[in-house]
């Protein structure tokens, strides 16, 4: 077993470990490992299956084969990095309307105070 097969062995089945804890301690949500877990599986059959690895490399037209694994790998951090952008992004979203809505109320709740003021002001004299 050569040094590259050795390495993207570890490589995948740490990946796989560190999500599957971070989604047990409540740290990953399961919808976001979603991604997470897949490539990882995908990484480890292709390091462990050579020749998987090599027929799709060749189908590809990749002439290295461990190479096809940095591109998979490449691929999947585009997607989960594409897929948070559109997280962030609604969420960006609720958080500028939850902010407006805040500011009404704050308005709102001084309006009340200042109408309450003045009418216990009325009512002293």
């Amino acid at each position: 077993m050569d040094i590259v097969k050795i390495l993207a062995i570890a490589g995948s089945a740490t990946l796989l470990f560190l999500v599957l804890e971070l989604i047990r301690r409540g740290r990953l949500k399961e919808r976001y490992s979603l991604l997470w877990l897949f490539s990882g599986i995908v990484l480890l059959v292709l390091s462990l299956s050579r020749s998987l690895l090599e027929y799709f490399s060749r189908l590809i037209g990749i002439y290295y084969p461990p190479s096809l694994l940095f591109l998979i790998a490449f691929v999947f951090l585009l997607l989960i990095t594409l897929h948070f952008s559109a997280v962030i992004s609604g969420l960006s979203e609720k958080d500028k309307r939850l902010t407006q809505e805040i500011a009404l109320l704050h308005q709102a709740v001084e309006e009340i105070k200042q109408s309450s003021m003045e009418q216990v002001k009325s009512l002293d004299e």
